[in-house]
């Protein structure tokens, strides 16, 4: 059974404020006092045609130093994310960490990255597990930029345990802790708000 999700992962405040910026974008509570917001095609067209937007959001929660700086995102596999996308993490990062996760599962194989910005800049990755370009396998490295924080694990779940999921008891890691199985793919998530 396939498995697809592009999502940002935060508190239901942070991502509610995030989502008041983009008119298409959903917010879906998770467990754990944390929140999704699929990042669907339209999401994603919203913030690719709303690069001034994204500035503006820059410096009214000012960024001193934007990601520049840092690997992009867009840059070490997170492909289909917009060109003003990691000035928007960036600046909703001022107000709490913001992780951005995506997984493809089809069959034996599948891919899982994930990157955690906060107080304007990455401080987890990006990571990346799966199968790379050429095929190989990957084992949680760091595409660019990975801080040592987050401990091991694939890297979703380094991801969660940066913004604080614990795994409890009768849960098998910090991606069922907070119920990410709950729907399989990007726009089941989103149809759950309604």
């Amino acid at each position: 059974m396939s498995y697809e999700l592009q999502a940002l992962i935060g508190t239901l405040e942070l991502l509610t404020v995030a989502a008041a910026e983009v008119p298409v974008a959903r917010v879906v509570p998770l467990a754990q006092g944390l929140a999704m917001l699929p990042v669907t095609s339209a999401v994603l067209a919203a913030l690719q045609g709303d690069g001034a937007a994204a500035r503006t959001s820059v410096a009214r929660t000012s960024v001193a130093h934007p990601p520049a700086a840092h690997p992009s995102a867009a840059g070490s596999g997170f492909g289909r994310h917009a060109d003003g996308f990691e000035l928007r993490l960036a600046a909703w990062s001022k107000a709490g960490p913001i992780a951005c996760v995506e997984a493809e599962s089809f069959g034996d194989g599948g891919i899982r990255r994930a990157a955690v910005w906060s107080d304007g800049r990455i401080v987890l990755g990006p990571l990346a597990e799966g199968e790379s370009v050429e095929g190989e396998s990957t084992e949680g490295e760091p595409v660019a930029g990975e801080s040592v924080e987050g401990g091991g694990g694939d890297p979703i779940s380094r991801a969660l345990r940066l913004l604080g999921v614990r795994v409890t008891a009768g849960r098998v890691d910090e991606c069922d802790a907070v119920g990410l199985s709950a729907h399989r793919s990007t726009t089941g998530w989103a149809a759950a708000v309604g």
